[in-house]
């Protein structure tokens, strides 16, 4: 753990029913769109794969991409779920924050290789979330969960009106 003190799997722990919604959301698609930091400070995006393995969150990606550097100067990130073709969603917006934590251990890396068949060389990062949302759409009200270490869900509906937000719970 680094700095958020938190991992996917803790998340899971404390929340696992919205967990195991944001990772079928994920599963719906290969590839999503992540965040991050450039050297000059402005946002980078780009498509990445992301997989959950051995109850955490891991991106791959090829030697010293740009995301990959990006992520090993400033490890702040947002992971966006691929919201698929036409305005459906299949299950909301989904997304993830926090920070990369690369991965060196050898060990750990073989273990990786051997589930995951990434090529060789690659930069393995492991997500540690500090925000994790989901946004859809139910009848009229725009719904948001949203997750951060320590607390509990919580969940706000808004309407097509003038009427303040609803905090479920």
């Amino acid at each position: 753990m680094g700095d958020t003190g938190t991992t996917w799997s803790a998340f899971e722990a404390a929340e696992p029913e919205f967990a195991a919604t944001v990772r079928e959301r994920f599963g719906q698609h290969t590839h999503h769109a992540l965040a991050t930091v450039r050297k000059d400070g402005s946002p980078r995006l780009s498509g990445i794969e992301a997989g959950f393995r051995f109850g955490e969150l891991w991106l791959g990606m090829m030697p010293n991409s740009r995301k990959a550097l990006d992520l090993r100067r400033d490890p702040r990130l947002a992971l966006l779920a691929n919201p698929g073709s036409g305005t459906d969603m299949g299950g909301g917006d989904v997304r993830v924050s926090g920070r990369a934590v690369e991965i060196t251990d050898p060990e750990t890396v073989a273990r990786y290789v051997a589930e995951a068949g990434e090529p060789q060389p690659f930069h393995l990062f492991r997500v540690e979330p500090t925000e994790v949302v989901r946004t859809w759409v139910d009848g009229d009200e725009l719904v948001l969960r949203t997750w951060v270490p320590g607390r509990p869900a919580r969940t706000i509906r808004r309407g097509n009106d003038d009427s303040p937000p609803r905090r479920e719970s």
